[in-house]
């Protein structure tokens, strides 16, 4: 395996209409909008961001990510619930699953050879591990382990390209690539792709989960893999967790949410908070 509101500025136009429009908002303000709720995905509306944005947002860092502050910005096995256990970085970047190979049927999409395109992109990055393409600077992975599924922690810099494209086009894949069947020596697999929710993390993020049903070993299998990216800056983390097992969404919302942090805090110059697991 390897698997960003403005704030509305009213301007009043003259002194003796202003009593009158704040008298208008006070009443509007009562029945103004409760519910609360925020886009999981990439970007929000223009009208949705104007509504209800009332604070600025933090300005993301700007430092450039290197070599080390990569490293630094990875997370561990004490950021990590459950069993998982870390292994070689060596051993991580050699991680390729058979059951993502395959040529996508450009039979199974209306709009044919474009959606067809970007499910064929999709597997393919999962097997190499380049969800959001060539990290254009610093890079750093690390993989661990549990029973079975495995997961895959990675900090790049796309400072010489757009993390922002990568997480768009992701954003497509759930109506594009909802389910369809690739082809490999003749085997047929089935691929579905669905959206998941992450924590509210970083300046934009996306979530998918990726199901392939195929033959391995002779043997039906599923693999199930929990994908999820998110950008801070140019920079951006992205996590790969599955296997045979099934669901790791719970590992990569625990990873995205701590992970998002030490890159935010390397970036600014500190040192990254203890993981949960360390403090007493």
């Amino acid at each position: 395996m390897t698997r960003r509101p403005s704030r509305l500025a009213r301007v009043l136009s003259s002194a003796l209409a202003t009593g009158a429009l704040l008298a208008t908002a006070a009443c509007s303000d009562d029945g103004g909008d409760k519910d609360g709720s925020r886009a999981a995905g990439v970007t929000a509306s223009p009208a949705v961001a104007g509504k209800r944005q009332t604070t600025s947002p933090a300005p993301s860092p700007t430092a450039t990510l290197t070599e080390s502050g990569a490293q630094t910005a990875l997370i561990t096995e004490a950021d990590l619930e459950d069993d998982w256990t870390q292994v070689k970085d060596t051993e991580a970047e050699n991680w390729h699953d058979s059951l993502l190979i395959g040529t996508v049927d450009v039979s199974d999409f209306l709009s044919a050879k474009a959606d067809a395109a970007d499910c064929q992109r999709l597997m393919d990055s999962l097997y190499d591990d380049d969800l959001l393409g060539r990290p254009s600077g610093a890079n750093a992975l690390r993989g661990f382990t549990q029973d079975d599924s495995r997961l895959l922690y990675q900090v790049a810099s796309y400072d010489r390209s757009d993390p922002q494209d990568s997480l768009n086009w992701m954003a497509k894949l759930p109506d594009e690539c909802d389910q369809f069947t690739m082809t490999d020596n003749g085997e047929q697999r089935t691929v579905q792709v669905i959206e998941t929710s992450l924590p509210d993390v970083g300046d934009a993020r996306q979530g998918l989960r990726v199901t392939v049903q195929g033959t391995t070993g002779g043997e039906q299998a599923t693999l199930t893999l929990d994908v999820a990216a998110v950008r801070v800056g140019n920079d951006a983390i992205t996590v790969t967790a599955g296997g045979l097992d099934g669901d790791e969404h719970d590992s990569v919302e625990q990873a995205v949410k701590l992970g998002t942090q030490r890159l935010q805090d390397v970036l600014a110059g500190k040192s990254p908070a203890a993981s949960p697991s360390e403090i007493e």
